[in-house]
């Protein structure tokens, strides 16, 4: 592919698809395991995974045999019926979250409409009326569409769609903050356990703890936003579960389904019984394609051992990363394969750039944070590939600030 080729798609591009997102970084063509090549040939080690969603890389047999079977049976079949399938994801998903007897999950096609589906189950928490606050934090991000961008805590993506849907409060991730803050008018509280587009930051020790004990003492609802952290990423199926506490309720998305969209809400205990019939729906949601490649993707991450293979590779990516000794990098942080490398300067774009001539794909999360979610499948190999690729990157970068 010429220069003029790639200046004929960026114009294609620029043409024809909506100015809600920024030029792509490159048009892609095929993947394999944890790589993807452009349509000019180029090969690239994907160490960002379509945003932690490709938990089982491309192309992976398993993902695609689902899809073909199930494509060749049933692919929709609309809120009016039920499959094997969902149901199937529903019993799966309970249990992996450890939701117990009473829990319940419902599907839709992505994370953003999962926590919409969360927001109005924070709503029925409501007390005749007497709790209408709803808490989230500052750096925390849920979405963008109306109802979850009311819960995201970053001013520049709300400014310009205000109003939103009104009653939240955005509080900072410290436990002076919920003492100060959770009481009996409000309805719940949303969290993520790792705060991946604030740059992958891990909440203060004892938060989670704090949040479960002072939202089950005044009726609220503790809600984890796992759809970044969730499918085995952090090296345990859910983020949460690192913290030793129960939640009212989980939204999933990305990972579970391997590439394939769908999102859900997962309800735990009293908070499973709140919706009742005809008050939430989706016409699409748990459809029999999307669910049958998630559970064959959930039971590749189980079978294969891939949640454990999570937290290895992790500790081994951070170790390569301190290895490099690079004066740009000040230190990784996360947990698993949800990773962030904290910059001494803010170079994350231009070395999230270098690292693509590299070879390489990473993203920047913000100026000062480079953010890595590859694939679970990964191995000790493409580990020392990245850490190859990355040094490089580093060194390009570094000799700029000379």
């Amino acid at each position: 592919m010429t220069d003029i080729d790639v200046l004929d798609w960026q114009a294609r591009f620029d043409r024809r698809i909506m100015r809600s997102i920024g030029m792509p970084l490159a048009k892609l063509d095929h993947g394999r395991g944890a790589r993807v090549w452009d349509d000019a040939g180029h090969e690239y080690l994907d160490f960002l995974a379509g945003i932690a969603v490709n938990s089982l890389g491309h192309a992976h047999p398993v993902f695609v045999e689902a899809v073909t079977a199930q494509a060749s049976r049933l692919a929709h079949v609309s809120n009016y019926f039920t499959t094997e399938p969902a149901l199937e994801l529903a019993e799966r998903l309970i249990r992996l979250a450890g939701a117990g007897e009473h829990g319940r999950a419902w599907f839709g096609n992505s994370g953003a409409e999962a926590n919409e589906a969360a927001f109005k189950l924070a709503r029925l928490n409501n007390s005749g009326g007497a709790r209408s606050r709803v808490v989230a934090l500052v750096d925390g991000f849920h979405g963008r569409t109306m109802g979850s961008l009311a819960l995201t805590g970053k001013p520049h993506m709300r400014e310009a769609f205000e109003p939103l849907p009104g009653g939240v409060e955005h509080i900072p991730a410290t436990i002076a903050a919920l003492e100060a803050t959770i009481d009996e008018s409000v309805a719940a509280l949303f969290v993520e356990p790792i705060q991946g587009e604030a740059g992958v930051v891990e909440l203060p020790d004892g938060f989670m703890t704090a949040a479960r004990e002072l939202t089950e003492r005044h009726g609220a609802l503790l809600i984890v936003d796992e759809i970044q952290t969730g499918a085995g990423r952090t090296g345990q199926w859910f983020g949460f579960q690192h913290s030793g506490i129960t939640p009212d309720a989980i939204t999933v998305a990305k990972g579970i389904g391997g590439g394939f969209p769908i999102g859900g809400l997962v309800t735990f205990g009293r908070a499973s019984s709140l919706y009742s019939k005809g008050q939430h729906g989706s016409t699409f949601g748990g459809n029999p394609l999307a669910t049958a490649v998630a559970n064959a993707v959930l039971d590749e991450i189980e079978t294969g051992g891939l949640v454990e293979n999570a937290a290895a590779r992790g500790g081994q990516i951070r170790e390569r990363v301190d290895a490099i000794g690079s004066p740009l990098v000040t230190g990784t942080r996360g947990r698993g394969l949800l990773l962030g490398v904290a910059l001494a300067e803010p170079v994350a774009m231009p070395l999230a750039a270098e690292a693509m001539r590299a070879g390489l794909i990473v993203n920047a999360a913000n100026d000062s944070t480079i953010r890595m979610a590859p694939p679970l499948i990964i191995g000790d190999a493409e580990v020392d590939e990245f850490a190859d690729k990355f040094s490089r990157a580093l060194d390009a970068v570094a000799s700029t600030r000379r």
